[in-house]
């Protein structure tokens, strides 16, 4: 009888017992029948099956390094599905933060944009963003094939990952989406869905994977030392970035900036689902950046996980305070979006700097988060979620944080952080900039005024989300 089998029959001896005390202890079983049901419960026992034989050679072959390797791939597939959950938090935050009038709208866009994510990244955007050599600035995509990635091959065909291609493919999927998400908070309410939805699955196909492969794919940044752990600048400044460039073309919502220079406050209609989202966000960020040591290693795990979450807390208490003292008032907003610039703040060195620069990172993103927030409003560029300020200027910080506060011999210059982020940040703006205006003057990108005022939800979807309250909710 092997280990594993005796072991389980051990568990559900250990079961049986315990079951038999307690009906003996209500007197539903008599003592000589005790020995009748012990044996039962032991044959009855599942026996585990047999390993297959590529785990058998896998073993031999690298003894307790695959037991690493088998614990690592599992947790960058739990952390996969960690940022998968991210989009529901994107989902439920930007409608809350939306008129109930516009629900639907924002949810669409938000289910579209993961399908087509996972899609585009499929056929074009991994292969493209992981070009192996290349010349440094860009690589054409292909599609991902069986061939390319299959298999149970140990350390990923020699990349030294602990994770099957398979695994890195999807936990890199789960990041692509996301800069096409930012755009959707940044330009809610008034943009003409199909001219979104274009822009959003080119920029993910062929704008995110350039910069991505820019210091993640080997190009000329990662040449430089430049450093990004998790996305600050490749994937939340990209999107920030972007939004602005869409926010820039498509003008404010209809009555945001009156005359007089007066802002009127156009105002969400669940604060419960934004908080909602923030707190699924959060949850999210720690698959984001845990699954981002592309290992199970321990302390790097645990480290990751304490910054992550300590920047988090500070960026909520710093947007708190900053926010109550500018405008008088707790703004409960303000806080939700302090929480996640610490997030994005941290999201680039979270493994690399020291435990109270994290502390540090928090504070200052959360305070910058208010004042980016406000700033952009007296502008008047509308930015319904904040996500210019929360993605776009605090990955910004982030970045060259790494350089501030990073742990001792990290190495790490402040001019190529510089240099790096706003390259990013320039390469996603004149992106955006240059298709969308195309796309704007194809096809256009705004609603109708009279669309507007009537909500996109019965414009573009002719459904609404809350019917039966159509009276008390009408935007």
């Amino acid at each position: 009888m092997s280990k594993k089998t005796s072991l389980f029959k051990l568990l559900a001896l250990i079961a049986g017992l315990g079951l038999i005390s307690g009906l003996l202890s209500t007197g539903l079983m008599a003592q000589e029948e005790v020995t009748e049901v012990v044996e039962a419960a032991v044959e009855a026992a599942p026996t585990p099956a047999e390993p297959d034989e590529d785990y058998l050679a896998l073993v031999a072959t690298y003894g307790a390094t695959f037991d690493f390797f088998t614990i690592s791939n599992l947790w960058t597939l739990i952390a996969a599905a960690l940022v998968f959950l991210m989009h529901l938090g994107f989902a439920t935050l930007e409608s809350g933060l939306a008129q109930s009038k516009n629900t639907v709208n924002v949810l669409f866009k938000n289910v579209f944009i993961i399908c087509m994510g996972l899609i585009s990244y499929l056929l074009w955007g991994f292969n493209a963003m992981y070009p192996g050599d290349f010349n440094g600035f860009f690589a054409m995509g292909t599609p991902l094939t069986m061939a390319d990635y299959g298999g149970t091959d140990f350390s990923y065909g020699g990349t030294g990952l602990c994770m099957t291609g398979w695994t890195d493919f999807i936990f890199q999927a789960m990041f692509a989406a996301t800069a096409a998400t930012i755009v959707s908070g940044a330009v809610a309410e008034r943009v003409k869905l199909s001219s979104f939805m274009i822009f959003a699955t080119l920029l993910v196909t062929f704008g995110y994977p350039v910069t991505g492969s820019w210091k993640w794919g080997g190009g000329w940044l990662d040449a430089m030392g430049f450093y990004d752990f998790a996305g600050s600048s490749l994937v939340h400044a990209f999107g920030g970035f972007a939004a602005l460039a869409c926010v820039i073309l498509l003008g404010a919502r209809k009555g945001k900036y009156l005359e007089g220079g007066k802002i009127k406050p156009i105002l969400g209609h669940s604060m419960p689902l934004a908080t909602i989202g923030v707190f699924l966000l959060f949850l999210g960020w720690f698959g984001f950046n845990g699954g981002s040591v592309l290992s199970a290693a321990p302390e790097a795990v645990s480290f990751v996980f304490v910054t992550t979450a300590i920047a988090a807390a500070a960026g909520g208490l710093a947007a708190i305070f900053v926010s109550w003292v500018v405008l008088k008032k707790p703004d409960l907003s303000m806080a939700l979006n302090g929480i996640l610039a610490g997030l994005v703040g941290i999201t680039a060195g979270a493994d690399s700097v020291t435990l109270y620069g994290s502390v540090f990172i928090g504070l200052i993103a959360g305070a910058i988060v208010v004042f980016s927030i406000l700033f952009f409003d007296k502008i008047k560029i509308d930015d319904p979620v904040g996500a210019v300020s929360v993605h776009g200027i605090c990955g910004i910080w982030g970045t060259v944080a790494v350089a501030i506060f990073q742990q001792e011999g990290g190495g790490f210059s402040f001019v190529t952080q510089l240099i790096g982020t706003l390259s990013i940040g320039a390469f996603a703006f004149i992106f955006s900039i240059i298709v969308f205006g195309i796309i704007k003057a194809v096809m256009g990108v705004r609603v109708s005024e009279e669309e507007e005022y009537e909500g996109l939800d019965i414009g573009e979807h002719g459904q609404e989300a809350y019917p039966d309250f159509q009276g008390a909710t009408k935007g």
